[in-house]
């Protein structure tokens, strides 16, 4: 161990600060890989980090260490205060990472060439890792909002469409799912990018009908297709695996079939006759309790659901609620809205 007589001791001290802030902030992000998003392959890639840099974390530079002495140590910063959510949490340690191993690749070069190649080496990887680990994070988000919600609403071409949407998501609704059936691509866009905008502001989810080009160029949470749209799969590797997709299905066969792709929930229906696709055929509400208890993702009952109705459907097992005119025609959609959510049990 040349490098031992190459370090002087304020280097060394430099050194042994940025081992143990680099690992500790490894740490932070695989504990999170492994208990928030359940991921064996980012915690085993970034255990593996770890220990190449302890493997490095000599007891010279450890000796180094002199906290009576560190101007910096205990220091803090506002922004410390302000993280609220793991995924700021995470995304702040993958910064305090990589800073550290540009501290130990600089500084340990000549002196320790062995650590600063490992340095290198896993910043250039943390940069795609951070990507995928931050994409996985954003789809827990939306995972844990699909679950929490009990009603969809469904838009159709409406002169205050905006305004609708508001008021429906200051209610409480915590999905709106965007039929773009209307008008030119470029006004669908700006609608879309205005719904986005909208659906954030009350950590809600803006979901894509069909359009999957529309959704991404919105950067849409996600997309819900039809039996006759394209492939589940190949609308996975489209639209990545951090977005929702979201299919509709009518009989028992397509939802066993459905359960079997990579899609996050499934639209049952129509229950009733629906106004906005009347020549399709109601399943009827025996078909809700035949299969309640038996689809084992998040689903929600679709087709001619109304105030009338929707406290059967939620005692048949419906427990979400996907819906377009109960909301859309009533003249106050705020409280058209939240009484369909005071429904929903």
């Amino acid at each position: 161990m040349s490098f031992i007589h190459k370090t002087n001791q304020d280097v060394a001290q430099l050194i042994d600060a940025n081992l143990d802030r680099a690992r500790e902030g490894l740490r932070v992000i695989e504990d999170w890989s492994r208990f928030g998003l359940n991921n064996k392959d980012f915690v085993i890639i970034l255990k593996d980090w770890r220990q190449q840099l302890g493997q490095q974390h000599y007891e010279f530079y450890k000796r180094a260490r002199s906290t009576s002495t560190d101007k910096g140590a205990g220091l803090k910063h506002p922004a410390q205060s302000n993280r609220s959510h793991p995924k700021e949490i995470v995304a702040a340690n993958f910064a305090r990472v990589q800073e550290a191993l540009r501290v130990l690749e600089e500084f340990t070069r000549t002196t320790h060439p062995e650590l600063s190649k490992i340095s290198a080496d896993i910043r250039y990887r943390i940069y795609d890792l951070e990507i995928d680990i931050l994409k996985a994070s954003n789809n827990k988000i939306r995972i844990e909002i699909l679950n929490s919600c009990k009603l969809c609403l469904i838009t159709r071409p409406h002169p205050q469409l905006l305004k609708t949407i508001s008021l429906a998501l200051k209610a409480g609704v915590r999905m709106i799912q965007f039929r773009c059936k209307e008008g030119t691509d470029s006004e669908n866009l700006g609608l879309a990018k205005d719904i986005a905008s909208s659906c954030k502001s009350h950590n809600s989810l803006f979901i894509i009908n069909d359009r999957i080009d529309i959704a991404i160029a919105s950067n849409a949470d996600g997309i819900h297709l039809g039996q006759e749209d394209i492939p589940i799969k190949i609308a996975r590797e489209l639209v990545g695996p951090e977005k929702i997709i979201g299919l509709s299905t009518h009989s028992v066969k397509q939802i066993e079939s459905a359960e079997k792709e990579p899609c996050d929930y499934l639209g049952v229906g129509p229950i009733y006759k629906s106004h906005s696709k009347p020549s399709e055929k109601s399943i009827g509400t025996d078909f809700i309790k035949k299969v309640a208890n038996q689809i084992n993702i998040p689903w929600f009952a679709i087709g001619g659901i109304n105030k009338v109705n929707i406290s059967e459907i939620n005692r048949l097992g419906a427990r979400k609620i996907a819906l377009i005119n109960a909301i859309m025609s009533a003249e106050d959609p705020y409280t058209a809205s939240k009484e369909l959510l005071e429904k929903i049990k």
